[in-house]
């Protein structure tokens, strides 16, 4: 699967990333070693917040593993950052200040074939859902396919729905883009304290995602990167492909043939519900640190490290909310 999960990842960062459309094969996808997670004044100078990232789903996301930049800038900023392995139950959530929960996979089903089984239980999901809504804190990421079929039953039970594929919007140079710009100047950026901040240091101005699926805003919810009135949602890569086609062509009579609108969706929406928070993210690679090497010898970055962007800001702001600091 992960093989799987690089591949696609490189055939979709074709279309926004290379001017050739020949076939590319990733040799590795791995986290940036160069990548600095520090931070200059630390939220937590004591024992911080103790915020557990899943690990006991598959999750394609973990503390060790692809999100370790994540971990350690959370590290950096005073958060106590600790690895749940355990199935979702009241005294696995116990001590638990913010449960992170990224990108995690139904593994039997998925090497089976069957990308719709999701990775939590109905009970699971259930649990998770009474402990925010008794004053926990859930950071739940879910990227492109298969990842959004996987947390579809968690997603509902804050009123969201998960589109399932992939987002795309037009590059400004023709064909079509999977890594979408956020920003103040765009007006693509919603009006919340997490883009805020604590002041103007901390204030967010521009977040890059790097392929990910679309999200509906439910009542009460506060949409964080509000999708262009061009994005849509396309179920497939091949469906991706085909989109990319019918827009560098001058007919345009395919254009749309392969995707549906993402009109009035996110790819990351703030809420509470009952005493707890839910940030809900609709991509993953925003807050990592990653390198694709491809066969070529070539390199790119995605993630926190690419220059240009304030993911890592943003990603420090989600945190700081979910454990009460920006109120």
């Amino acid at each position: 699967m992960m093989e799987m999960n690089k591949r696609v990842v490189v055939t979709v960062c074709g279309l926004a990333w290379l001017p050739s459309r020949a076939p590319l094969v990733a040799q590795q996808q791995v986290v940036d070693t160069a990548f600095k997670a520090t931070v200059a004044k630390p939220a937590y100078t004591a024992r911080g917040p103790t915020v557990a990232i899943d690990e006991a789903h598959s999750n394609f996301h973990t503390a060790a593993g692809q999100y370790k930049p994540f971990a350690d800038l959370l590290t950096a900023d005073g958060y106590r950052v600790i690895a749940s392995t355990r199935q979702m139950e009241p005294a696995t959530l116990a001590g638990t200040d913010v449960l992170v929960i990224a990108n995690a996979r139904n593994l039997a089903a998925l090497q089976a074939g069957d990308l719709t089984k999701p990775a939590l239980t109905e009970h699971e999901c259930d649990v998770v859902r009474d402990w925010v809504r008794n004053g926990g804190s859930l950071l739940l990421i879910a990227d492109h396919a298969p990842f959004g079929y996987a947390a579809a039953n968690l997603g509902e039970r804050f009123g969201i729905n998960m589109g399932k594929g992939w987002t795309f919007d037009r590059a400004i140079a023709g064909g079509i883009t999977t890594q979408l710009d956020f920003s103040r100047e765009n007006g693509l950026l919603g009006d919340h304290v997490i883009l805020r901040g604590r002041g103007p240091g901390e204030e967010v101005k521009h977040v890059k995602t790097f392929t990910g699926q679309s999200l509906s805003v439910p009542a009460g919810a506060t949409p964080l990167l509000t999708l262009s009135s061009t994005a849509r949602d396309a179920a497939t890569p091949a469906d991706l492909d085909a989109e990319d086609a019918a827009v560098r062509s001058a007919d345009s009579s395919a254009r749309g043939v392969h995707s549906r609108p993402a009109t009035d969706r996110t790819q990351g929406v703030a809420m509470t519900f009952g005493r707890g928070k839910v940030v809900v993210l609709g991509e993953a690679g925003m807050f990592t640190a990653q390198v694709l090497r491809f066969a070529d010898g070539t390199e790119r970055k995605f993630g926190m490290n690419v220059p240009g962007n304030d993911d890592r800001q943003f990603a420090l702001n989600v945190l700081h909310w979910l454990s009460g600091l920006l109120k």
